[in-house]
């Protein structure tokens, strides 16, 4: 019996309840209006816990599914599940979710009633992402999100030139979908015809092999799409302008969430779909991803705009975690998938901090500041935390996530000299990091203007000081987070290992569907019942 819970379906779906009681707030009530999005962000965090308590690290398969005919006749249906490598990526979005309400308390005044539905709405389509195991709820939720990030930017970004970066994210986001939906409704009916049952259920999927000529087209159509998401270089350059011209909480939620959804679609989708492709692409791929972590670190060495800085930044940071996801063992894919989690806590606090700064000044011009640590203390201890684990300082959590990717790079012989590229983003890193915070917040106070500067409040430390714990638990402790999803990842490995093979096979016999003995999908499973860790 694969409905042992509804889990999954309240954390998705209680954001949506939220968005649909502000309705009939009035929109002259904006502290009702904050503090509903706030209870519900903050009850979809402790329903969120359940699925973490109730997760059994020991088991590699789906656990909590949901699975529901929607429309039966076109092999469409309603299935949710989790396993070790979506997991934290859903406790990270329903974890953000309070922080991102406290942070917009102050910084967000027109349009308040808007702007909440917008920020639960994105959250529906963020959390659906992660847990949907149907290909056309994925899409569903895929673009369900699109619209709200687009408002965001547009209506509550920097009016100079907010338009032209919403209209830029739709553009980007909007050609890789399409070209998404094509590979989706391809792969449809290709498996359809060879296999006579007609599904977007995914774990089915999984059973068939995609012939190899097929496979590249296929992977190509979903790499494109998953590549502007991450955003891999070249197709990275609406990042900088949306994260620049959007609010403060919409840099976080792209930051830390978003960008995420094309990593995460790689390892879910378009490597264990297409195994021969993906590994034939490993080189060109990899390549693309140092090119980025070198590219992305030598352009933010000479932004002036700290939001900039920190933007180009993920450019470089997300080379790493695609370089890690593309060794396909192990160190690599663990290292990628925490690297995710690192990110977004990183540098989502970074955002949070320059947000900060601007609300005072009003300006995120690095030669408009300097020694700011003499008027915010407070403030220059957390910005130095935060900048300490952005460029991977051992003891602080990007230092786990770094380490493994090129531990795991170098075990593999063909990325040995990526990797040793790959070393070089560490130390571009630190320079760009580190002259920005002591161009900022060292040396005289030269500008009047923050001469009276008040430092960070009771609800700035709010906001900050649980992102702050968890900088530190995975740098120090990162088994809490990597014994979760080792299973899940060996199974991952393991799924992509066996169907390469059973795809060169079936080649010379014609056909298209895995044999029972070698039924790949068992690797991903799911559970009869949720799973307790007895121990």
């Amino acid at each position: 019996m694969e409905n042992v819970s509804h889990f999954l379906s309240l954390i998705t779906f209680v954001p949506l309840l939220g968005a649909l009681i502000i309705l009939f707030i009035n929109r002259e009530c904006l502290e009702t209006l904050r503090w509903v999005t706030l209870v519900t962000m903050l009850t979809d965090f402790v329903l969120s816990l359940f699925i973490y308590f109730g997760f059994d690290p020991s088991v590699g398969s789906m656990q909590f599914v949901e699975n529901y005919p929607w429309v039966k006749e076109w092999g469409i249906s309603y299935k949710l599940g989790v396993d070790g490598i979506s997991l934290f990526l859903v406790l990270l979005t329903t974890f953000l979710g309070p922080i991102l309400v406290l942070a917009s308390w102050k910084d967000i005044t027109a349009r308040v009633k808007e702007f909440m539905i917008c920020l639960l709405f994105l959250q529906v389509g963020m959390i659906g992402v992660f847990v949907s195991l149907d290909l056309f709820l994925f899409y569903v939720f895929w673009e369900i999100m699109l619209i709200p990030m687009y408002l965001l930017i547009g209506v509550w970004g920097n009016p100079a030139r907010r338009l032209y970066a919403a209209i830029k994210f739709v553009l980007y986001t909007i050609v890789g979908s399409l070209l998404m939906l094509v590979g989706i409704l391809v792969l449809y009916f290709m498996a359809g015809k060879s296999t006579g049952v007609y599904t977007f259920d995914l774990l089915k999927l999984y059973d068939y092999a995609v012939p190899l000529q097929a496979q590249f087209w296929l992977f190509l159509a979903f790499f494109l799409a998953f590549a502007i998401k991450v955003p891999m270089f070249p197709f990275h350059t609406w990042l900088p302008d949306a994260h620049t011209e959007a609010p403060t909480v919409g840099s976080v939620v792209l930051a830390a969430v978003l960008l995420k959804m094309g990593t995460y679609g790689f390892i879910r989708f378009a490597i264990p779909l297409f195994p021969n492709a993906a590994i034939d692409a490993v080189w060109w791929v990899c390549l693309l991803a140092v090119i980025g972590i070198i590219y992305g670190a030598w352009v933010a060495m000479v932004q002036e705009d700290v939001k900039r800085l920190v933007a180009f930044s993920s450019v470089s940071h997300l080379g790493f975690v695609m370089l890690g996801m593309f060794a396909l063992n192990s160190q690599g894919v663990q290292g990628s998938i925490i690297q995710m989690i690192n990110h977004g806590l990183s540098t989502g606090a970074l955002f949070l901090i320059v947000g900060m700064v601007y609300e005072r000044r009003h300006t995120r011009l690095i030669s408009e500041f300097g020694g700011l640590s003499k008027v915010m203390p407070l403030f220059a201890v957390f910005f130095m935390i935060f900048t300490l684990s952005s460029i991977g300082l051992p003891g602080l959590n990007g230092f786990i996530g770094e380490f493994l990717i090129l531990l795991g790079s170098f075990k593999v012989q063909a990325l040995t000299w990526y990797a040793v590229f790959a070393c070089s983003g560490v130390i571009f890193a630190a320079v760009y990091m580190l002259w920005m915070f002591q161009r900022v917040m060292f040396g005289e106070v030269t500008n009047p203007k923050n001469l009276n500067l008040k430092d960070i409040d009771a609800r700035e430390v709010a906001v900050l000081v649980p992102i702050l714990i968890f900088v530190v638990w995975i740098g120090v402790y990162p088994n809490t987070f990597l014994r979760p999803m080792e299973p899940s990842v060996k199974n991952f490995i393991q799924h992509v290992e066996k169907k390469r093979d059973a795809v060169i096979a079936l080649e010379k016999t014609g056909t298209q569907t895995l044999p029972n003995p070698e039924r790949i999908s068992l690797v991903y499973s799911v559970t009869d019942s949720v799973p307790r860790n007895e121990n």
